[in-house]
């Protein structure tokens, strides 16, 4: 399986009861690519990564994911998520738990970490977010940077081979931006697997090995960060990066 795609859709629709917001999507990636996901609102970015670990279930069409395929087997779903990361747009931490026990408590209960072990882990991602020095403290006592630092370094301590990001910087501050997509350009560098939705075009020139621009439920185009940006080829793809862009 080592040559084969980590994340694979092919045919997959997804309707939200009569509105069909994902449509006939056939994507790939490979392992250690990282994918910028953009496009207007109510596109169906969020949707599709989603989809990636049955946070939202597809009606047809099939999405393999490290080989195994997503159906309702729930075996099936429990393996993806342990392997597949993800970071919200909200930042989804627990208020009444600190943030080192954030960060524990799934690998003791779902991994079975010892207190310890996983206790050494979440410093170890503390750090590496450059934030071991609020570990006592509560999500509240954080900064909104801050608290989307420890939900990334939450999604790491579970050692993912894929990490999803939606849309992770649009609920911040501006000046919160740059420590968020800092953490994940040195992600990215060290070889993860990434699918990114957000508006930050800077990070899709830096980061992505390619831009997938979606609209109306479909992927409409999909280049390298420098053709998709200097020479984009649909007229709709042309329409968003000017208003965007300007």
């Amino acid at each position: 399986m080592s040559n084969a795609p980590i994340i694979e859709m092919n045919n997959m629709n997804k309707w939200f009861d009569d509105f069909h917001v994902l449509k006939n999507i056939n994507f790939k990636v490979e392992n250690g690519e990282k994918i910028v996901i953009c496009g207007p609102s109510g596109s169906g970015k969020s949707t599709l990564i989603r989809c990636i670990n049955r946070l939202e279930s597809h009606q047809n069409g099939k999405i393999l994911v490290d080989g195994t395929e997503l159906t309702n087997n729930i075996k099936n779903i429990d393996r993806i998520r342990a392997d597949v990361g993800m970071c919200f747009q909200h930042f989804n931490l627990f208020p009444h738990l600190s943030i080192l026990d954030n960060l524990t408590l799934a690998p003791i209960w779902v991994r079975k970490e010892s207190k310890k072990a996983a206790s050494e882990l979440a410093m170890h991602f503390l750090e590496k977010v450059k934030i071991a020095d609020q570990a006592l403290k509560y999500p509240g006592q954080l900064s909104g940077g801050q608290q989307q630092r420890v939900a990334i370094a939450r999604a790491l301590c579970m050692k993912p081979k894929i990490m999803l990001f939606d849309e992770p910087t649009s609920a911040l501050d501006p000046e919160m931006v740059k420590e968020v997509l800092d953490v994940m350009v040195s992600l990215a560098e060290e070889g993860m697997t990434m699918l990114c939705v957000t508006h930050e075009m800077g990070f899709a020139r830096q980061v992505a090995d390619k831009v997938v621009f979606m609209d109306d439920g479909q992927i409409v185009e999909e280049a390298k960060p420098d053709e998709f940006f200097d020479n984009p080829q649909h007229e709709r793809s042309k329409e968003f990066l000017s208003q965007i862009l300007h």
